[in-house]
């Protein structure tokens, strides 16, 4: 019996990177997964984003471990459409127990693109999208009464305000990154009394496509004293998708049940730096 045997778990950007691997790694304890992402690319994003056949391998590797996955290609700022799949999943699947919304993008380095829709669209995904998810599957959670838990991914830019700067770039990142901390405040107040507890956990530098591409290299190259200072405490020049996925099946089992309203960093001493 894993820790998470008999729940189901909710889980935006699952794909790829970091929402690939929390449904494996959730799977492996016995979870059954419903899976959203937005599988398209979006225009002011510099990487390339996941796609319907990363969709695919998520499903490959969820099924694969002998467990049930609902999944859906929808935008998390759409709030109608991200009820209804989640309706659906919980409805096939047996309800819902675990949410983490870990839907996200990263922000664009390059001075050309238009800095007051990057901060628009880092912000409405970021943060609008993670409160588009929780509204879409708490009502489900409560009226089920049997309590759950919420993660809502964050990043270690979420408490710290390194490399902040005037654009819609880094800040517009580093803004939404923090208001996802409000969220989780508000939330576990508002969903304490169903005995469901909400956390955020706060990631460094993550080895996915998000954060290793062309894009990135380029800039970093361009800006080496700012890389330096993302730096870890630890010697390791970033973390893996799986550590993330470990401290959050601890914090969304038993194990963890009465954690609540924590800002959990996952960043190998980024933040004590």
């Amino acid at each position: 019996m894993g820790k998470l045997s008999g729940k189901v778990c909710l889980i935006t950007g699952a794909a790829r990177g970091q929402g690939r691997s929390h449904a494996v790694r959730f799977a492996q304890e016995g979870a059954d997964i419903i899976a959203v992402d937005i599988c398209r690319q979006m225009d002011t994003v510099a990487y390339s984003m996941a796609s319907p056949e990363d969709m695919a391998q998520t499903v490959a590797e969820v099924e694969a471990l002998d467990r049930r996955i609902v999944h859906a290609e929808v935008d998390v700022r759409d709030v109608a459409a991200l009820k209804k799949v989640v309706e659906h999943g919980a409805a096939e699947l047996g309800g819902l127990h675990v949410v983490v919304a870990n839907a996200g993008i990263s922000t664009n380095m390059d001075p050309d693109v238009d800095q007051d829709l990057m901060f628009r669209e880092v912000v409405e995904v970021n943060l609008l999208g993670t409160w588009n998810t929780v509204r879409a599957a708490a009502p489900l959670m409560i009226e089920a009464g049997e309590g759950g838990s919420v993660v809502l991914t964050s990043s270690a830019l979420g408490l710290s305000g390194r490399n902040g700067d005037g654009g819609g770039s880094i800040s517009g990142y580093i803004a939404s990154k923090h208001a996802i901390v409000g969220l989780m405040r508000a939330f576990c107040h508002w969903l304490a009394p169903h005995n469901i507890r909400v956390n955020s956990v706060h990631p460094a530098v993550v080895n996915t496509p998000m954060a290793v591409n062309e894009a990135m290299e380029k800039w970093s190259a361009a800006n080496p004293a700012v890389a330096e200072t993302w730096v870890n405490l630890l010697p390791v020049p970033m973390v893996e998708p799986v550590d993330i996925s470990n401290a959050i099946a601890w914090l969304v089992s038993d194990e963890g049940r009465y954690v609540t309203g924590v800002t959990l960093p996952v960043d190998a001493g980024f933040a004590a730096k």
